[in-house]
């Protein structure tokens, strides 16, 4: 049976030149970065450094203090959002973010919501856009930070994340990002953006999982979010993941050295897939930006009187791995609260399909896909009361 891999908005698979350069911080390079009285420790700070340099350099950071290394983009969302919340709270306690951001960034505004913060939560068009007038709208003298999402991990919707960032510089109001979705798809330079804070996640552009990244812009004031020793100049303990972080610096220069490849192959792929389907499956809506604004490996469907679960179970059947929406909710019964904010009903929104191509999806997986995809939902609305009547 076929094997084909739609779903690397969830996860990507590890670059073999990503594994060797983190190989040596396995047997060789072991020392603990925070052990600088001997060789083998100094040796680990040194090649920490180099990858600290390595990082600020390929997403444009001005200064190789400004990153910090997490344990993933999900820390990485939390560290921004409660660092920023708690210790700026004698300013004010209002958070301003959209209805369409990952759960690591709606349940920790939700969770400062229990502890006296006020959120505001704004809402986005059909195609998941929120737009810069919104944002001023929203802004209180209250208002301490604006977090928004640089590229959607279900719909695709890139947002206008640097003419937000002009919005929150002129209220002086602090602006963190979550790019987790976005690097390896499109160009990410913080300088150029404007952003105070910048999340990303390894494995979402071929590197190890269990790593992420936070750039806190120099001057910004952040509380800590793990407290222990002094790592990451004393803003996050723990001893660093030496390993992991070879593989995201070694990956994030990949990524961004071929990123135009990259980005116009999965721009092919994905224009095909979106034809593909369009064109061989009635009763079907493209959910997020035509073309324009949208991330270039993103394809979502929904498709009326079937469910997405149904779907992906067989797909799987036919070796087709794709998903429903992000894979942190994926045991949710619950609709897409993406596809609910940019208006789909429940039964529309359920039968939902995101498939996200990749630099090594080929014309034949794709093909592949359209070839299979038809005759499950055919199959899935046959068994429908729902579709019956549309056919009469």
């Amino acid at each position: 049976m076929k094997s084909v891999y739609m779903d690397n908005n969830a996860t990507t698979s590890l670059k073999k030149e990503v594994l060797d350069a983190m190989m040596p911080y396995y047997t060789d390079i072991y020392g603990n970065a925070s052990s600088k009285f001997y060789k083998v420790g100094r040796d680990a700070e040194q090649a920490l450094y180099k990858m600290r340099e390595n990082v600020a350099k390929y997403i444009g950071a001005p200064n190789v203090n400004e990153i910090y290394f997490t344990g993933s983009g999900c820390e990485a969302d939390n560290w921004a959002i409660k660092g920023i919340a708690f210790a700026n709270q004698k300013k004010g306690n209002h958070i301003i973010t959209t209805k369409i951001e990952h759960h690591a960034v709606l349940n920790t505004c939700e969770y400062l919501e229990k502890h006296g913060f006020d959120v505001t939560y704004l809402d986005v068009d059909e195609n998941g856009f929120v737009t810069p007038e919104q944002v001023e709208a929203a802004i209180t003298d209250k208002t301490i930070l604006v977090t928004i999402m640089t590229a959607n991990n279900e719909i695709g919707t890139i947002e206008p994340i640097k003419e937000i960032a002009e919005v929150t510089k002129k209220h002086r109001v602090i602006f963190h990002t979550d790019a987790v979705q976005a690097i390896g798809h499109m160009k990410i330079d913080v300088k150029e953006l404007g952003v105070d804070m910048l999340s990303l996640s390894a494995h979402k552009f071929h590197g190890p999982k269990g790593v992420g990244m936070l750039y806190i812009r120099n001057g910004i004031r952040i509380d800590n979010l793990i407290h222990g020793g002094g790592q990451e100049r004393g803003r996050r303990a723990a001893t660093e993941n030496l390993a992991g972080i070879a593989g995201l610096s070694k990956a994030l220069e990949i990524a961004v050295t071929d990123l135009d490849k990259n980005v116009e192959h999965c721009k092919k792929m994905r224009d095909r897939l979106i034809k593909g389907i369009k064109e061989n499956i009635p009763y079907s809506r493209l959910n997020g930006p035509e073309n324009e604004g949208r991330m270039c490996n993103n394809v979502n469907f929904s498709f009326q009187y079937v469910e997405g679960e149904s779907i992906l179970m067989m797909l799987d059947m036919k070796g087709v791995a794709a998903s429903s929406g992000s894979a942190c909710a994926s045991g949710s019964l619950d609709p897409s609260h993406v596809l609910m904010a940019i208006g789909l009903p429940h039964e529309i929104a359920h039968g939902s399909l995101r498939l996200s191509v990749g630099e090594d999806t080929t014309e034949e997986d794709v093909d592949y896909v359209v070839e299979v995809l038809p005759p499950i939902i055919q199959r899935l609305r046959d068994m429908s009361p729902l579709y019956e009547g549309v056919e009469k």
